[in-house]
């Protein structure tokens, strides 16, 4: 069974920066492709980063580029968000999503969150002074 469990989220003041981490289990990350979606309040939820299926790359939305980094440790079976410069519009809740390649060997990633079908329970971001 495929579990992603969330943690690291917290208030942080604006220009400050947080982790999260999402721990998995039930499958293999080189099979699979990643993502990481935060929703606000009263907004869609949203694509914030994902990692493709087989050879890890990372793909990021045009208003975290160059603040956040998702990487992995496979050794672990954990995924993280190092997120930094944090801004108000930042503040969501985060969730960490996963969604089996269609072959193995596949660099299949997505951004679209109806393309996954496993997710997290979400971990609060909320960027305040």
């Amino acid at each position: 069974e495929v579990q992603l469990v969330e943690s690291g989220g917290g208030l942080v003041q604006p220009g400050g920066s947080l982790r999260l981490s999402c721990a998995a289990s039930g499958f293999t990350f080189a099979d699979y492709a990643i993502g990481w979606f935060r929703q606000a309040p009263g907004k869609e939820r949203e694509g914030v980063s994902c990692m493709s299926a087989t050879d890890g790359t990372t793909y990021y939305t045009d208003s975290v580029k160059g603040r956040f980094t998702m990487s992995s440790d496979n050794v672990k079976n954990t995924v993280f968000l190092q997120m930094s410069s944090l801004k108000p519009e930042d503040t969501a809740l985060y969730y960490c999503a996963a969604v089996k390649a269609p072959y193995r060997g596949s660099y299949y990633y997505s951004m679209n969150e109806w393309d996954y079908d496993h997710w997290g329970q979400g971990t609060q971001v909320t960027v305040s002074s």
